[in-house]
């Protein structure tokens, strides 16, 4: 069985990491390149960056960032936002790194994804998606949660993996940084959907949460922020949770 992933999450505003609730109430958790290299030195077996606020502000993801991510880092890491062409990619990983995050400007432009994955290979494209029920449905959002759509999670996420995308990326709106507990429900229905890995996003709070979604949810990695930015969790204690669990983690 291939080992379940712990990915800390990397929010980025103005060049500082934050966090907040449910996409707003954002507080600072410090320089984004330190807290990298000590998740990297925990043990943590990727990183994920997402500038927040590039597409929003109609900005592109700074190339320096990733250089000196890259130059700090042991383990893989994407990088997010403000991506709307194969040139955008090009740059970031030649900048170093190892894989990309697409969101709004693959709604948008869905051949967005077929671009990258015929350009760089689906192993580079990450499908992020963030998505809240309305109705008992859930829909897509774009720019950071700020724009609904009418576009269902479920129809997207098979679409975005017919079209080459090599992971799905799944934030729950509803539960982000209420550490409540991830949408195992909806995470286990993608997981069902696609066959590419899924990783589940949004209501990490306890090691138990870890556990349920990659039972549960049946994701491939669990995302988190706060709760590794804070201190709540270190990353060994939860890997050895999850060891005695019977859950398969890279040690």
């Amino acid at each position: 069985m291939l080992a379940k992933r712990i990915i800390p999450c990397l929010d980025i505003k103005d060049g500082r990491t934050v966090k907040g609730v449910n996409f707003v109430q954002l507080r600072d958790a410090g320089d984004p390149v330190e807290l990298g290299a000590r998740y990297s030195d925990e043990g943590a077996d990727e990183l994920v960056f997402l500038d927040i606020t590039a597409t929003h502000e109609k900005r592109k993801t700074l190339a320096a960032l990733a250089r000196e991510i890259a130059r700090h880092l042991r383990i893989p890491f994407t990088l997010g936002g403000g991506i709307r062409s194969v040139e955008d990619v090009g740059v970031l990983l030649d900048a170093g790194a190892d894989k990309i995050s697409i969101n709004s400007a693959a709604v948008r432009r869905p051949e967005l994804i077929s671009e990258l994955a015929t350009g760089f290979g689906s192993q580079f494209v990450v499908l992020a998606v963030d998505a809240k029920q309305v109705n008992g449905d859930w829909y897509v959002h774009l720019n950071g949660g700020r724009i609904a759509t009418d576009l269902k999670l479920f129809d997207w996420v098979k679409e975005a993996e017919n079209r080459g995308a090599g992971e799905i990326l799944f934030t729950s709106m509803d539960h982000d940084g209420t550490k409540a507990g991830f949408a195992n429900e909806a995470i286990a229905q993608v997981s069902d959907l696609v066959q590419i890995p899924v990783i589940a996003s949004g209501g990490a709070g306890t090691e138990a949460h870890f556990a349920e979604v990659f039972t549960k949810g049946k994701a491939d990695a669990g995302l988190a922020a706060s709760i590794f930015h804070f201190g709540e969790i270190p990353i060994p204690s939860l890997k050895q949770y999850l060891h005695e669990q019977h859950i398969t983690v890279r040690l």
